[in-house]
């Protein structure tokens, strides 16, 4: 087995300033590294929570996978999504891409548009009902 001492998403953009503004204002998250071209952040609160923002032109990037993150959810799990809703979708005037929601398979959430188009799922648990209790696995 590998020893994996961090695990984090990298996340291709188009302006990493904006992404890093987006997920410091709206969610908490801190620098930890910051270079124009790459951006690197860490929530306070639980250090383990990374994410990273590379600008998509880099070098670094290999030359046939220069573009910005298409297609991608990020899902933030918070203790109460209403809160949060009301917050960013009132408050913040972000844009909504899904709307607050209860679904069967066990969360309550709604889904926000940050930069690049990524997909930001703000997401609390709640108990699941129908097949779905069924679904989860006993020991996560």
């Amino acid at each position: 087995m590998t020893t994996i001492t961090g695990c984090y998403p990298v996340i291709g953009s188009a302006d990493v300033g904006a992404a890093r503004d987006f997920f410091r204002t709206h969610f908490g998250f801190e620098l930890t590294f910051e270079s124009d071209w790459y951006v690197s952040l860490r929530h306070p609160e639980s250090p383990h929570f990374e994410l990273a923002f590379v600008d998509h032109r880099h070098r670094t990037v290999p030359a046939g996978f220069r573009r910005p993150a298409a297609g991608l959810l990020v899902n933030i799990e918070v203790p109460d999504v209403d809160d949060v809703y009301r917050r960013l979708a009132g408050e913040a005037g972000l844009p909504v891409a899904l709307d607050l929601r209860s679904e069967a398979f066990g969360q309550r959430h709604f889904i926000v548009e940050g930069p690049d188009g990524v997909l930001v799922d703000v997401i609390t648990a709640i108990e699941p009902t129908g097949e779905y209790v069924d679904q989860y696995v006993a020991e996560a």
